[in-house]
């Protein structure tokens, strides 16, 4: 009884002075790991009475060993035996296995030399010592199955309440084990970084000023890595600002050594075929930012699969669920590193992806058989003049990737080992004549000089992509007879192109067919019969009449565009794909003979464009439109230049529940059916240049909804935004809409709306309306594109909704001073606004041709700036900034003449409402001398007219 009681005592005591003890004998700052440990006890579950395996996975440097370590310090006091067995890996592999099993069995013996003679005597050993005891033992740092088999095998090993902690780089290791689901270990966030890089570089838990900005570009560097923050801060301790912005350049040529050593740990584990995918994303990950591209160049390697799962399982690689396949920086600058490596001479490495390297091997034709793989992918788009002889000596290459770069002259010999040709710009006519790339998958000369691809017949059975987008020179397309797997074929903006060979209709495994604006095609194939087709979009090719019949197999069609063609009648066959279709494209085109019936069949159509229907019989498409509660999956409707007047848009348009997009640009209605606020998933409604409209009716509910009403000279109001407690973004454009309401009227009852109902949360809210002056409210005026406005004293303050800002944009006769942006289209501008607030950040709005002056107005919500991480909380100011920016070929551009801020709270409404009510005694005051002032004029010309004269001062008067 007294040995029992002793050990009760014993065991209370120890319990509370345990947590106070480190086992390690640490003083290090551990930062971000509350959270974790929460989690970790839950898998843990110390409550259960039974054997548990818990994992911690991640990549290398990201904190595994210093969790387990923690875990194992907090709980260690519970168990009867404790053992922490660190290096697994490392001792395996200098050591073996039997000398792991003598470290456990020491550590419950009590014996420093245990007798182990093998493995299988060792696990006998561990089962007879642990089966009965209450055991925590972490395993730090395992990379093979076969290490867990032999030293915590299967859970009858141990006694019930025992708990198994294993952290691994290799997932697949764990779910060998039985652990299906591990813990996933993250980087840190940027607040709890900046902590954990400060202690070190300071030892303090915030950088000092001086540092400021530069810890910003060590952190952002680490990636939230905690080992690189920690190795980094060390480094740059007590070191001078001009010490700092070495070491930073450094890093930006040469990765710093320790944390390439560690990382490269989990490279040295892959076979030849995973290190040579690993090496491709990480070198050409511009490219390789997907699964299926990975899968198209090696498609020809079967187990090319089973090594990106296991690049992934490796922690080397993230793929989330949208199959985009993510590096993190350190691991692909680890990679990069690999090659740089390889050799002195770029010519000499597998991979080229720097610009000065890919330049030197083609001026100084120092390209050999070691290279495998070029990109280069330029920004703008540049000349040069390259000597391709050094493609003669790259028998190996399979990936070649060149992007914005025009040569004076093409190549004369391409390697026939490529799998994959991307060049835009190609120079040359046609490709080299003794080029015959057996493996080539995809085959993209996108606006290239080639005039014929090939002459005669080309046997190419694995080529599965052809895109010659935008190449004018080209006037007829190739044999297709020996691509015959050819899934892909995009011809989109060949001008030029007139002869189609007739061995397109026996490409049986065509998905995609896409001659969008081939503007001289006349004909096609009179049939096709293409089991796999998906796409068919000829729109824009304005000289084609017919499409083919669509026969035999061909019933996934579930997308055709014909906007923009001389069709006026559809293929009998298309009755048959009502089915398969959910997107149809008739922009444009007049229908003279539509099969009705046909569009009452398509009960799956996601989007749906129609156009120009001939007003001699509108008949169809008002009875069209009169089914519309038939199609609840239509997510777009495009009835723009439909010729539709008044009352032919039906209220069933309330019941299209899906409808996220709604254009209706040119037509002559002068209102639209009030059901359309049941549109609650629209996103999108476009009327511009309707001149007759009026008004539109109460807008829709949604997450975010964009509204535009460009050219709608007869509105007379401007639409009201929804509930803003519901809505999280809206935007409106209103150009040239001259007759709505006053402009400084509609914006204080704009925000006064928002005061009132305070929304939770909103990303912000645009406005583009025709106004001459900036309204009075904002009382921080300045002249020019920026204005700066304080931040509130407390920033975190509950009342403080966000900053309002207002711009003045004036049309300008000077296209010249405005940036161009090529991601623009044709004949549009955009009007930006960035600011210093979390980082720097912005938001814009597209616009067209305006003819006056016109109001930008933003609100910007408050928590950009009450979130904002510890390296802004110096700033006490913001800068908001207004540019525009177009596309060449604009007459006419916009300039920001006046810009205007103002902190917004709940508390304004009252100062609202009384700039809104004296905007509306001024609109009154404006209206009443209008009125009078049209009375006096139809007086005087009453009184001309009858013949009665007028004085001086009366004809005067009604002049004035």
């Amino acid at each position: 009884y007294e040995t029992e009681l002793i050990r009760e005592i014993v065991q209370a005591l120890w319990s509370k002075v345990h947590p106070s003890l480190t086992v390690f004998g640490s003083s290090e700052k551990l930062v971000g790991m509350d959270t974790k440990l929460e989690e970790i006890y839950v898998l843990l579950d110390k409550e259960a009475n039974s054997v548990r395996s818990i994992g911690i996975w991640g990549m290398g440097g990201i904190g595994k060993t210093t969790l387990a370590k923690l875990v194992y310090e907090k709980i260690s006091h519970q168990f009867e035996v404790c053992i922490f067995l660190a290096n697994v890996r490392e001792v395996s592999a200098t050591h073996g296995l039997v000398s792991l099993q003598k470290h456990i069995l020491s550590k419950i013996l009590k014996e420093e030399n245990v007798q182990v003679w093998d493995v299988y005597s060792g696990i006998t050993m561990i089962k007879r010592c642990f089966c009965n005891k209450e055991v925590l033992l972490v395993l730090d740092d395992v990379d093979q199955s076969e290490q867990l088999e032999n030293l915590v095998g299967e859970k009858d090993w141990f006694g019930l309440r025992s708990r198994i902690i294993i952290t691994t780089r290799d997932r697949h290791v764990l779910v060998t084990h039985g652990i299906e689901k591990p813990y996933v270990l993250k980087g840190l966030k940027e607040d709890e970084a900046l902590q954990l890089f400060s202690w070190k570089a300071f030892r303090k838990d915030e950088p000092e000023e001086d540092y400021a900005e530069q810890c910003k570009s060590f952190i952002m560097y680490a990636g939230g890595l905690p080992l690189a923050l920690k190795t980094l801060g060390s480094f740059l301790y007590k070191r001078s600002p001009h010490s700092w912005s070495s070491a930073l350049q450094k890093l930006q040529q040469t990765p710093n050594r320790t944390i390439f050593e560690i990382l490269k740990v989990s490279f040295d584990g892959l076979d030849e075929m995973e290190k040579k995918i690993f090496l491709d994303i990480a070198c050409f990950h511009k490219l390789y930012d997907n699964e299926s591209m990975i899968e198209q160049v090696y498609n020809s390697d079967f187990c090319s699969r089973i090594a990106i799962d296991v690049l992934v399982e490796k922690s080397l690689l993230t793929i989330p669920s949208d199959n985009r396949v993510d590096v993190h920086d350190l691991i692909h600058e680890m990679g990069c590193e690999i090659v740089r490596q390889e050799n002195k001479e770029p010519g000499r490495r597998s991979r080229l992806y720097l610009r000065n390297d890919i330049v030197h091997v083609f001026t100084k034709n120092t390209g050999t058989e070691a290279i495998e793989g070029i990109l280069l992918h330029l920004a703008e788009l540049e000349e040069a003049d390259w000597n391709l002889e050094a493609f003669s000596k790259m028998c190996k290459l399979k990936l070649l990737y060149i992007h914005n770069l025009r040569l004076s002259l093409g190549p004369k010999y391409l390697p026939n080992t490529l799998r994959f040709l991307n060049w835009s710009w190609y120079p040359s006519k046609s490709l080299p004549p003794c080029f015959q790339p057996d493996e080539l998958t995809e085959l993209s000369l996108v606006h290239s000089n080639i005039d014929l691809l090939w002459n005669g017949i080309k046997y190419l059975s694995k080529l599965k992509s052809i895109d010659l987008s935008y190449s004018i020179n080209l006037t007829s397309t190739p044999d297709f007879t020996g691509i015959q797997n050819l899934e892909k074929l995009v011809l989109e903006g060949c001008t030029n192109l007139v002869k189609i060979h007739p061995s397109i209709a026996l490409l049986k495994r065509l998905k995609i067919w896409n001659f969008r604006n081939c503007k001289r095609i006349k004909s096609l194939p009179s049939e096709v019969n293409m089991e796999f087709l998906e796409t068919f979009d000829v729109s824009g090719c304005s000289k084609l009449k017919m499409i083919p019949e669509f026969v035999g197999q061909t019933k996934r069609l579930s997308k055709l565009c014909l906007g923009g063609t001389a069709v006026e009648k559809l293929p009998s066959s298309i009755e048959h794909l009502s089915e398969s279709l959910v997107e149809l494209d008739l922009n444009g085109i007049v229908i003279r003979e539509q099969p009705y019936s046909f569009f009452l069949k398509l009960l799956n159509l996601i989007v749906s464009s129609f156009g120009l229907f001939t007003r001699k019989s509108p008949q169809p498409l008002i009875s069209l439109l009169a089914s519309l509660k038939h199609f609840s999956f239509l997510t777009a409707l495009n009835l723009n230049d439909c010729n539709l007047c008044e009352g032919e848009i039906p209220n069933e348009i309330g019941s299209l529940s899906s409808l996220k997009r709604l254009d209706l640009r040119g037509n002559n209605f002068v209102s639209l059916p009030a059901s359309l606020h049941l549109l609650s998933k629209l996103k999108h409604i476009d009327v511009e240049n309707c001149k007759r409209l009026q008004q539109l009716p109460e807008l829709p509910v949604g997450d975010y909804l964009w509204v535009r009403t460009d050219d709608c000279t007869s509105l007379q109001v401007f639409p009201d935004p929804p509930d803003f407690c519901r809505i999280s973004e809206f935007s409106l454009v209103c150009i040239n809409c001259l007759s709505c309401q006053d402009s400084s009227y509609f914006l204080y009852s704009v925000l006064k709306r928002l005061v009132e109902q305070t929304p939770r949360s909103f990303r912000s809210l645009r406005f583009l309306i025709p106004g001459s002056e900036i309204p009075e409210w904002f009382n921080n005026h300045s002249v020019g594109d920026s204005v700066t406005e304080k931040l509130p004293s407390n920033a975190c303050n509950s009342k403080w909704i966000g900053f309002a800002v207002c711009a003045l944009i004036v049309p300008k006769d000077n296209p010249s001073a405005v940036p161009e942006d090529r991601r623009l289209d044709l004949g549009i501008l955009c009007v930006t606004c960035t600011w210093n607030g979390d980082g720097l950040a912005g938001l814009g709005i597209c616009a067209k041709q305006i003819v006056s002056d016109h109001l930008f107005l933003l609100v910007v919500p408050s928590h950009h700036w009450k979130h904002r991480n510890r390296l802004e909380d110096t700033c006490n100011e913001v800068t908001f900034v207004f540019g525009s920016t177009g596309t060449a070929g604009n007459n006419r551009c916009l300039q920001v003449k006046k810009c205007g801020a103002r902190v917004l709270y709940e508390h304004d409404t009252g100062e609202l409402i009384s700039k809104m009510n004296q905007s509306k005694s001024n609109i009154s005051l404006y209206e009443a001398m209008d009125e009078q002032e049209g009375t006096m004029v139809k007086a005087t010309q009453e009184a001309a007219t009858s013949g009665r004269g007028c004085s001086d001062d009366e004809y005067y008067s009604a002049e004035e």
